[in-house]
């Protein structure tokens, strides 16, 4: 079923999943397409981001945001276009960045919109590179890391929209980048495309050992937004004074226990102490979104010069969404997961 004028698609949460997401976690609904009132715009979505943070607003534990409640239309970062405004700055045609959510069209009073003006190039990438994931990599780099040129930084999740970038803007840093990504053909658009010094494969049987090699002076600052495993391998390589940014734990998300094994707790807490090892969690706009500005302008520069290289993965259709987040969960992903809406 495709966009239309008079019809408003919406995703919205049918049960909290147990696990990874199920066809019943989300149910497709039909409603008329809102009036806005006085003081509102309405907006149609062009673009929808997909993010591993969506799977903890389908459950009701506590967190930093409020959880989607039953019933209500899932969240989202969206590109979309005005379509009538009564909100000072804003007129049709205007191209804005939103949270308006798993639909097509959204009412706001202009509260958390940025205006991109009627011709922006590339709209999609200010959910990207020059959005929450960019600001996510440049201030989780910037501030939390404080990169030392000659410093060795580990990536995770190394060819996703996050890991790519902070990657990158470690080489413009003069750090040696060591990336590490999910099979052979990521770990070589890590190196080939991106610049990474090397990257590791996670899924090899000899994953560990390949890190190790890969980092014979250590690490200085990882960037992590995977855990598990990935985590156990980094842990005995972390240098003294090694920072480490913490986005995510991706592979915790579908989680209905803890993981399995020994307790790691003491020795993780041994590691800190004894190495000095400073690890900040950080939600990127809470604690950073007034650097956007610095961030925008910079990561623009650096992306138009090519400095920076970007990977988008269009899916076309908003009926296609929650079948490619759970895809997205599971690290098929290559690049920036995004929906088209309009198709």
């Amino acid at each position: 079923m495709p966009q239309s004028e008079t019809q408003n698609r919406q995703f919205v949460l049918a049960e909290r999943p147990k696990g990874e997401p199920t066809d019943n976690t989300l149910r497709l609904e039909t409603t008329e397409v809102p009036t806005p009132g006085k003081g509102q715009m309405l907006l149609r979505n062009e673009y929808l981001s997909l993010d591993p943070y969506m799977r903890g607003r389908m459950s009701s534990a506590p967190s930093y945001a409020p959880p989607v409640e039953i019933g209500e239309v899932m969240v989202g970062g969206t590109v979309a276009q005005v379509v009538s405004s009564d909100v000072q700055g804003y007129e049709a045609g205007d191209w804005v960045v939103a949270f308006g959510g798993w639909q097509d069209y959204t009412l706001s009073d202009g509260t958390g919109v940025i205006n991109m003006g009627k011709s922006p190039q590339n709209p999609s990438w200010a959910l990207g590179v020059l959005g929450m994931p960019g600001l996510t990599a440049w201030a989780g780099l910037t501030q939390i890391g404080q990169p030392k040129e000659g410093e060795t930084l580990v990536v995770a999740g190394a060819s996703g929209p996050v890991g790519a970038t902070v990657g990158q803007i470690g080489k413009i840093l003069g750090l040696r980048v060591v990336g590490i990504a999910g099979g052979s053909e990521k770990c070589q658009h890590v190196v080939d495309t991106l610049g990474f010094d090397a990257c590791i494969d996670y899924k090899a049987d000899s994953f560990a050992d390949d890190l190790a090699k890969a980092v014979p002076d250590g690490i200085d600052i990882y960037f992590e937004n995977v855990g598990g495993a990935v985590f156990d391998a980094v842990m005995p390589l972390l240098n003294p004074s090694a920072r480490i940014p913490l986005c995510g734990l991706i592979s915790q998300y579908n989680a209905t226990a803890l993981p399995e094994g020994p307790d790691r707790m003491n020795y993780l807490m041994g590691q800190l102490l004894r190495k000095r090892i400073t690890m900040r969690g950080f939600i990127v706009f809470d604690d950073f979104g007034h650097l956007y500005p610095e961030f925008a302008k910079q990561m623009t520069g650096w992306v138009q010069e090519g400095k920076v290289k970007y990977r988008e993965e269009m899916i076309e259709g908003l009926e296609q969404a929650p079948a490619a987040f759970v895809g997205l969960l599971r690290g098929e992903a290559f690049g920036k997961r995004v929906i088209h809406l309009a198709h």
